[in-house]
């Protein structure tokens, strides 16, 4: 079977009776050797290449956007979860699971440029504008940062292993999101310190992260109960509460929308309006496919991609999505 992308007639299945007011379904790009989760995302916007780390497969897949062809498979990899290709050098970080590694790889010819070990659980990978450097959450708790070489240049370190976190532009911070602890934790990246420890109570699980600078505000979406919690960055405190869809892994801001995409796990994508700074009106209920609660959000193509693990009689594929 080869790797195709698939016309938008042929999705009618899926598209049928949904809003189309914030996302239209393009096309789907179907990965038909991978099994399992299917974890984070990056992108080569010159390129129009997407990186998509197939956790439970122990591959990465290098997919172009444009034609929907498969380019590459990078195999043997511990568990894929973080991916971020870095356009300045042309290099790929993996962040994977199993054995703590970061691997970089060249990519133009995806060979294996060097290994970074951290102590496990390798997971989220950003990328500071500030210091031109990687950062990696990893372990019982840090965060790791590595030049585009890979070599380590510092930590910070947390109380519990760190799922999505976000950087200000604007600032120094970085917010954590540390569901062991119900936290969400702030460090400044200047000084390599913890400066808060922000309590996440009235939902649990905070998992996905997303931040709007312009407003102030942070979005972590909770899975117990299944919430999206918006945060004043400026004093800590929640502010706005609203109803998501089940089992989110990732959300995301749209500026120049102002919306928020928010993927669940539980079959559908959420897109809420932003009224202003604390209130979010639901104008889009999306179904997708179960176990679907990953993608990425390209602002500069507007286009949300949304992955679909292999789960019995459904396959593997991606879900491109353009925004209205």
């Amino acid at each position: 079977m080869k790797y195709a992308i698939t016309a938008l007639f042929t999705l009618a299945a899926i598209a049928s009776g949904q809003d189309s007011l914030g996302l239209s379904l393009k096309s789907r790009i179907d990965l038909p050797h991978v099994n399992n989760r299917i974890d984070h995302f990056s992108v080569d916007l010159k390129g129009r290449r997407i990186f998509v780390s197939a956790l439970g497969n122990h591959t990465v897949e290098v997919l172009d956007l444009r034609t929907g062809k498969h380019l590459r498979t990078i195999s043997d990899l511990a568990e894929p979860q973080g991916v971020f290709y870095e356009p300045a050098t042309n290099r790929l970080f993996v962040a994977c699971a199993q054995d703590g590694a970061t691997k970089i790889f060249d990519g133009s010819t995806f060979q294996l440029v060097t290994t970074v070990k951290f102590s496990g659980d390798a997971d989220n990978i950003r990328y500071d504008s500030r210091s031109h450097g990687i950062i990696v959450g990893y372990g019982d708790g840090a965060l790791g940062f590595l030049d585009s070489n890979g070599k380590k240049t510092g930590e910070i370190a947390l109380d519990a292993h760190p799922e999505s976190f976000q950087l200000e532009k604007t600032g120094t911070r970085v917010f954590v999101n540390v569901p062991d602890r119900k936290e969400i934790q702030v460090a400044d990246l200047a000084k390599n310190t913890l400066l808060a420890k922000w309590p996440v109570t009235s939902a649990l699980k905070n998992y996905p992260m997303a931040l709007d600078e312009a407003h102030h505000r942070l979005f972590t979406g909770c899975r117990a109960p299944t919430r999206m919690l918006v945060i004043d960055i400026e004093t800590g405190k929640q502010t706005a509460s609203v109803e998501i869809a089940g089992d989110t892994d990732d959300l995301f801001y749209d500026a120049a929308r102002s919306r928020v995409y928010v993927i669940g796990g539980a079959g559908f994508v959420d897109v809420f309006e932003q009224k202003d700074a604390d209130r979010y009106n639901r104008i889009g209920h999306y179904a997708t496919a179960a176990g679907a609660r990953t993608g990425l959000f390209v602002p500069e193509w507007g286009e949300l991609l949304v992955a679909v693990p292999h789960r019995g009689e459904q396959p593997a594929g991606i879900l491109v999505y353009e925004t209205r």
